[in-house]
């Protein structure tokens, strides 16, 4: 029997659908200059979003994934080195290590935020750490002012993974907000789609404070390339597309205002799922979440993921199987039972519809299959 979807996971089309003439019009840019490689938009929008940032310099990749490799490579990680990364995230986090020839070092994460836990990290320090990857999962930031702490003792770089929250912050101790991406060594994004800020395919930008990452990022993202057929090391074809960076130009704008309607449609959810029975969403004191992804723990979650799915709820699951535990690094010889936090919360987390133009009798639905299951 086929299946009618009632409430969508993320509905992409609402949030061109309100901004579709600006959108027309930057396309319609590119295509009549035709600088599709490292165009004009590309430079406008690298220097757009570093301010948004509020980081001194911003280039723009090809994915997410690219961002973190080429960020590895600039700060020099390599061949024996190690670097820290949480085992609960996407795994492109792990394989950005892989490819530099170090080694990925998985920590377990802190039990209410799914964000890497501090004191374990202090722990799996090791002569050979070089770096940690702090990711701000589902659009929470991490505990940065500790991990910062901890790796300035150690004289760790530390690369944050913000592929999932653009616009998330932090309150600083003198009560200024501070942008993700913008407080360790470099910053890395995500472009893809379905992220907050999206483009129509694969995109993703660093950032940094450090002129020197900045221009070794350049070289590094081009082919190694000082001049046209002129290259100072063997770099990637890693660039950021113009017609990409003409499309999140225009995003970028209303990007704020996105932030905002998810996080109201996150409070509406936290009321509507008051319930015993449905551990919410955990806040952390002092930050702003940006809710790329709305995730409850629940009792018997994959038999409530099939109950909503019946019920026409495309809801998802975040991530069922943890780094240590994927057969791309069954190399390492982790068990289950090494990673006990993550490996609980794998078989609980259950991701609910939100964007931007979720309409809150959408989300009264979905409210009402999920307390049909847990009563």
């Amino acid at each position: 029997m086929k299946r009618t979807t009632k409430v969508a996971f993320n509905d992409l089309s609402l949030q061109h659908l309100a901004i579709q003439r600006e959108l027309d019009q930057a396309i319609k840019k590119v295509l009549k200059r035709g600088d599709f490689i490292l165009g004009q938009e590309v430079y406008l929008f690298e220097q757009e979003f570093a301010r948004w940032v509020k980081a001194r310099f911003a280039v723009g990749t090809s994915s997410g994934t690219a961002a973190l490799f080429l960020a590895l490579k600039a700060l020099g990680i390599g061949e024996g080195d190690e670097v820290i990364v949480p085992v609960f995230t996407f795994v492109a986090t792990a394989f950005a290590v892989s490819y530099t020839g170090a080694n990925p070092v998985f920590v377990d994460i802190d039990e209410r935020t799914y964000n890497l836990d501090p004191i374990r990290f202090k722990q799996a320090i090791t002569s050979k750490t070089k770096a940690v990857i702090p990711v701000h999962l589902f659009g929470q930031p991490a505990d940065m002012f500790r991990i910062l702490d901890i790796a300035r003792e150690y004289k760790l770089k530390v690369i944050e993974d913000a592929c999932q929250a653009h616009g998330a912050c932090i309150r600083s101790f003198k009560g200024d907000w501070l942008t993700v991406g913008g407080l360790g060594d470099v910053g890395c994004f995500s472009f893809y789609p379905s992220k907050n800020l999206g483009a129509l395919g694969d995109a993703g930008m660093i950032v940094t404070n450090d002129e020197k990452i900045y221009r070794q990022l350049l070289v590094l993202r081009d082919c190694g390339r000082v001049s046209k057929y002129e290259h100072s090391l063997i770099g990637y074809n890693a660039r950021l597309d113009t017609l990409q960076a003409a499309i999140l130009r225009q995003k970028l704008r209303m990007l704020n205002k996105w932030n905002s309607f998810r996080q109201k449609a996150a409070k509406k959810y936290d009321q509507l799922l008051n319930c015993d029975r449905v551990v919410l969403p955990y806040v952390t004191q002092g930050v702003r979440h940006v809710y790329h992804i709305y995730a409850v723990q629940l009792d018997n979650r994959d038999e409530a993921f099939l109950h909503l799915k019946k019920a026409g709820v495309d809801c998802l699951v975040h991530y069922p199987v943890p780094l240590h535990l994927q057969q791309a690094y069954s190399h390492l010889g982790f068990r289950l039972g090494d990673f006990p936090v993550a490996e609980r919360l794998a078989k609980r987390i259950l991701s609910l519809p939100i964007h931007p133009y979720i309409s809150e009798a959408q989300q009264g639905y979905v409210a009402k299959k999920i307390l049909e299951f847990v009563r």
